[in-house]
């Protein structure tokens, strides 16, 4: 016969204070702030610095597209690391970006998401190293890729070859959050057609994309990841300009046909992004990177140096 559990617990005499925990956690984490970090995967001139800047509202990076008609093209894939720590209602995030310059602009794109995939890697190797160090830091920075922003070409089409390859090596080590970029060059017809052939193109490829499945989440918790789910990929547009429509300034952009407002769900679905990334899976994008991510990637580096030490013994026998 199975005792229910609450009804065995026993029922405190006066107020004893543990619920206050809560606020203690909160106390030190506000003091000691967050991390968070980002990377923007893409072809030059999809507006990669534009839309970050435009979810944190505030100018945080450049861009490196090329400018110029004598400006060489880069034949290889960089990595630009900036960091910036941005403070809204007393709560600090350390901001850091990962730009990836260069990624899909050569004639020959063969192996080109290999720089990208080996700093992911590499970062996650950085933690692993510091965390078995015996004299290790208390609190270890957090260099490990949380969110990975995928940006495709608004084509209409279908995505590219190299996309699809791309795709499923970042889905393997890092969260990726594909965007369709500049989608206010679609019509609304264009872009709900492009956004299903992706769908079902990501589905026959079997591309495992964020927010995961987990027996872990409540009827609320599935709810909301079913509809972010149902709008991947994010078809957005960014801009830092504030132009006033009715009297009222708005970010957007200003062509010959009216105003794109990037806050309007009715014309793009920044908002959704937005409110995805930083106010309601800020925390489980930094969670889900610890315990899916690296994890496996940890699990395999430990296996790994104890197979290496069993065969040395081995030799030594």
């Amino acid at each position: 016969m199975s005792v229910d559990a609450e009804s065995t617990q026993p029922i405190l005499q006066s107020y004893v204070g543990f619920d206050s925990i809560t606020s203690q956690i909160e106390k030190k984490l506000l003091k000691r702030g967050f991390q968070f970090n980002v990377m923007v995967v893409g072809q030059s001139g999809l507006g990669k610095s534009t839309l970050i800047n435009t979810i944190f509202a505030s100018h945080l990076i450049d861009s490196k597209g090329r400018t110029q008609p004598d400006e060489p093209t880069r034949q290889t894939v960089e990595i630009h690391s900036f960091t910036e720590t941005i403070v809204e209602r007393g709560v600090k995030l350390r901001l850091n970006i990962v730009d990836t310059p260069g990624y899909g602009d050569q004639v020959n794109n063969e192996n080109c998401w290999e720089p990208i995939i080996k700093y992911i890697k590499d970062q996650h190797s950085s933690f692993l190293r510091k965390e078995l160090t015996a004299m290790r830091d208390r609190f270890i920075q957090d260099t490990r890729i949380h969110c990975c922003l995928f940006f495709i070409s608004p084509t209409g089409h279908s995505l590219k070859p190299i996309d699809i390859v791309v795709l499923k090596k970042l889905t393997e080590v890092v969260n990726v959050v594909p965007v369709i970029a500049k989608s206010d060059s679609l019509t609304i017809e264009e872009r709900i057609a492009f956004k299903h052939r992706i769908k079902e193109e990501m589905a026959f490829h079997n591309i495992k994309l964020y927010p995961y499945e987990s027996d872990e989440d409540d009827e609320q918790d599935a709810a909301l990841n079913e509809s972010i789910q149902d709008l991947i990929p994010f078809a957005v547009v960014g801009s830092e300009k504030t132009i006033v429509v009715d009297g009222k300034p708005v970010r957007g952009r200003q062509n010959r046909w009216g105003v794109i407002n990037v806050e309007n769900e009715n014309h793009c679905e920044f908002i959704h992004l937005r409110n995805f990334l930083t106010r309601t899976h800020l925390q489980d994008l930094i969670e889900t990177t610890s315990l899916i991510h690296y994890e496996s990637f940890r699990s395999k580096q430990l296996l790994a140096l104890k197979e290496n030490g069993q065969q040395q013994q081995q030799q030594q026998h």
